[in-house]
């Protein structure tokens, strides 16, 4: 009998490799999905499973992209919910510039649902990032702050009244570099300030990922979705379901935290030509929520 994931890889690599032409060719075609000869041997539940959480895209994965490219792409993978990078709405937008991002946005489909990552080296940055997210209109940020600027961090979350989720960035950088250190620098601040649980970063710092949502469940505000090839800082990113992460794990633990926040792919491979990738990942972990 067929293995149940090497199935759901057979499958979505079938629907990428269909859906990659309207993505790319400007069809607004949706994706379609390829069941392979033994597909029978599987039989999946006849209903798809409840999920609490919703699927979203990290801003980052559209850095070579324009808004509109970003937009069309979220359109045909029936995601509806971007975190909003500065690079698509910079952060000296005026009021008009907001509404019109805002208005561009609902004329497919999507919501920005939270800002950043943005990076804070003082305090006047941090003023700026918390001022701009009141000008967009979200309640989260994904903030990277210097550890010295986190008792301001938390003066204006108390201000301000929004979640700020701390980017966790695996051993390439020093600050932040899992989740168990985010919580060991937030545990006694203000309970908004958590983290953004980017899986594959925390993977890349040795960590495991479905164990530390589970013990840091109350801090996690936002998921980054991304695969690697490695528990180690040579782990580089991979389609969903390729690398390290034990994606039907990570899921049901999503449900048994009851995590009810948004999961964002972050697609950091072929970033110049990515439109593949993110078809294939996002139909697999589509694939995993509803049937694993």
């Amino acid at each position: 009998m067929t293995n149940r994931r090497d199935f759901l890889k057979k499958s979505i690599a079938g629907a990428a490799l269909v859906g990659a032409a309207p993505l790319m060719a400007g069809n607004k075609s949706p994706v379609l999905s390829i069941m392979p000869d033994d597909a029978n041997d599987v039989k999946p539940k006849k209903k798809p499973a409840t999920n609490p959480f919703q699927l979203g895209m990290a801003g980052y994965t559209f850095v070579n992209f324009d808004l509109e490219t970003t937009l069309k792409t979220l359109q045909r993978l029936d995601i509806h919910y971007l975190c909003i990078k500065d690079f698509h709405l910079p952060l000296n937008s005026n009021d008009e510039q907001i509404k019109a991002f805002h208005e561009k946005c609902a004329s497919y489909g999507v919501t920005g649902y939270a800002v950043g990552p943005i990076y804070m080296k003082s305090e006047a940055e941090t003023d700026k990032g918390f001022e701009y997210a009141k000008r967009v209109g979200v309640k989260l940020i994904v903030g990277v702050p210097e550890y010295e600027l986190l008792p301001y961090v938390d003066k204006k979350v108390k201000e301000y009244g929004f979640n700020y989720a701390i980017h966790l960035h695996g051993p390439d950088i020093k600050t932040y570099p899992d989740a168990t250190d985010v919580w060991e620098h937030t545990k006694d601040l203000d309970p908004r300030i958590g983290m953004c649980l980017d899986i594959g970063h925390d993977l890349r710092n040795g960590c495991d990922p479905v164990k530390d949502l589970k013990k840091y469940r109350s801090r996690v505000f936002d998921i980054h979705l991304k695969d690697v090839t490695d528990s180690t800082k040579a782990g580089h990113g991979i389609e969903v379901g390729r690398g390290k992460i034990d994606f039907p794990a990570f899921v049901d633990m999503l449900r048994k935290v009851n995590y009810t926040g948004k999961c964002s792919l972050e697609y950091e491979k072929d970033m110049k030509d990515p439109f593949l990738g993110i078809a294939e990942s996002i139909g697999y972990f589509r694939a995993i929520c509803d049937y694993a």
